[in-house]
């Protein structure tokens, strides 16, 4: 079967969307994005500039960990990274806001 290619961000989120049904997945995606920004502000506020090369490890970190233990599934960066990356925080700010839950019910992929 061959994989869909996306063509644009809004294509790939609902796709995006059923590759975190776990919620331990999730919140391991939200703790690592939360982690992320306090990374960005606290570097900025104290301008210990080094402290950024921690990002990459937090955010990919908490996120792979969901993926690997508990979604048990490949994360979709390795395939569509700026996709995935922008999803990461759209998911974030959508579980801020109410739109996204925690505690999701099973996403069906559509087959196609």
């Amino acid at each position: 079967m061959k994989k869909k290619k996306y063509s644009s961000l809004r294509e790939f989120y609902p796709f995006y969307l059923t590759e975190h049904n776990n919620t331990i997945c999730r919140t391991l995606h939200f703790i690592g994005t939360f982690l992320v920004f306090c990374i960005l502000i606290l570097s900025f506020i104290s301008q210990i500039w080094w402290g950024l090369a921690f990002i990459p490890i937090v955010g990919y970190g908490f996120a792979w960990v969901g993926h690997f233990v508990f979604e048990k599934n490949k994360p979709a960066t390795f395939q569509y990274p700026a996709y995935s990356l922008a999803s990461d925080f759209i998911l974030f700010f959508d579980m801020i806001k109410g739109k996204q839950p925690f505690n999701p019910t099973k996403i069906e992929s559509k087959k196609e």
